[in-house]
């Protein structure tokens, strides 16, 4: 069933957890997403990148996510992740996304907060929940994200943006980077405390991927309340489909897309039993 992000994160934010969110980009990586919520009966976000409208619209997903949800009990968000375009947010919120994120990253702080603040205001119109991100992350390994300067959240800006703009949810950037880590994470928990401290605003960490499970529940235990994982996913699957087709190339496309199902889940449950054993 799905439901709104907020009260799914405030739950969250409550009882010191986090829920996953993970990218998704055709029909197996939705099924395997909800397939892992229904087994492990946990809530969880299924996030369509803005990257991805190439491989499906934003009306297909929600066809999609809405009738496989229908046969789960556990809690769904349908996000919209990574968004830059005011037009792409706004079919996300007409076709029936529970969430939108507007990524002002690169923008000057008091643009992105301009333009977070009309989103909020049209999307909290229609019971929309909406996210933002301050500070930027660079681009690790594997990675299809646009590349960044890694700039870490200031967190009294995150106060003064929390604030003005009335967003659900912050994105904070404090040492995780997009895709895989290149060396050895350097995450840094003190940012996080402060920015922690100064807002009750459920935070946001993007980079799951590869993120050491110590420094995960560390994070968690300081305000983190939604994750996001993507690279993983498909490096993982893409991997693992490799190996298959080593020992077998006869493989009808079907049996391969109910093996990509497999993998997804192999690694979404992973992530799950982390985030929610904090």
């Amino acid at each position: 069933m799905l439901v709104s992000l907020s009260s799914m994160l405030k739950d969250a934010h409550l009882r010191k957890y986090a829920v996953g969110s993970f990218n998704v980009y055709n029909f197996e990586t939705i099924k395997g997403v909800l397939k892992s919520a229904d087994e492990l009966k946990k809530p969880v976000i299924v996030a369509f990148g803005e990257k991805y409208l190439d491989n499906m619209d934003v009306d297909t997903v929600y066809e999609v996510v809405n009738s496989l949800a229908k046969d789960i009990n556990t809690p769904v968000a349908l996000h919209l992740d990574h968004c830059k375009s005011f037009k792409h947010i706004i079919q996300a919120v007409r076709a029936g996304f529970t969430s939108v994120m507007f990524d002002g990253s690169s923008l000057s702080f008091e643009e992105n907060l301009k333009k977070t603040r009309e989103i909020t205001s049209i999307a909290h119109a229609v019971g929309v929940t909406v996210e933002a991100e301050l500070g930027a992350l660079s681009r690790g390994e594997y990675s299809n994200e646009d590349e960044g300067k890694q700039i870490y959240t200031d967190p009294s800006q995150a106060e003064e943006f929390v604030k003005k703009t009335e967003v659900d949810a912050l994105a904070v950037s404090i040492g995780t980077v997009h895709g895989m880590y290149k060396g050895e994470p350097k995450i840094d928990i003190g940012v996080l405390k402060a920015i922690s401290s100064k807002i009750d605003t459920p935070l946001v960490l993007h980079g799951g991927s590869g993120t050491p499970e110590a420094t995960i529940k560390e994070c968690i235990s300081n305000g983190i309340c939604k994750i996001n994982v993507n690279t993983e996913i498909s490096m993982y699957t893409v991997n693992k489909i490799k190996e298959a087709l080593k020992s077998n190339t006869n493989y009808h496309l079907s049996k391969i897309s109910l093996m990509e199902v497999e993998y997804i889940k192999e690694v979404v449950k992973k992530y799950m039993n982390m985030f929610y054993a904090a």
